[in-house]
């Protein structure tokens, strides 16, 4: 079992910066790949990005691609989100997940979540 749990949101202005961390414990061995999903209120949940653990490539959403930056701390066990130039339309609740090692590609676990609120 993978144990995931996400921190750093809050309230930040239009233009601003925020950046979210994912702490994974438990059998983080098991974890193929480590993605940043959201969901706004009445929207239903997108993925942000993804990074691979192995190769580290990372994919993002066209809404945030070249905003935002997904990465990884291997000592720490930690995912990050770095959001720059946020929008009001970022305002979500921002979900860590992870992919289980040989299985199929839908995300096995989730966190909470954290809530990002940008306001104008």
């Amino acid at each position: 079992q993978v144990q995931l749990v996400e921190s750093g949101g809050g309230l930040v202005q239009a233009g601003g910066s925020l950046r979210l961390s994912c702490l994974a414990s438990g059998s983080i061995f098991s974890i193929n790949a480590m993605a940043w999903y959201r969901q706004a209120p009445g929207k239903q949940r997108e993925m942000v990005a993804t990074i691979i653990t192995t190769d580290l490539s990372t994919t993002y959403a066209d809404s945030v691609n070249g905003r935002f930056i997904i990465s990884r701390d291997n000592a720490k066990n930690t995912i990050y989100l770095q959001m720059n130039s946020l929008k009001p339309e970022d305002t979500a609740v921002y979900y860590c997940a992870a992919d289980k090692l040989y299985s199929d590609p839908a995300m096995d676990y989730w966190g909470k979540g954290t809530l990002v609120t940008v306001s104008s």
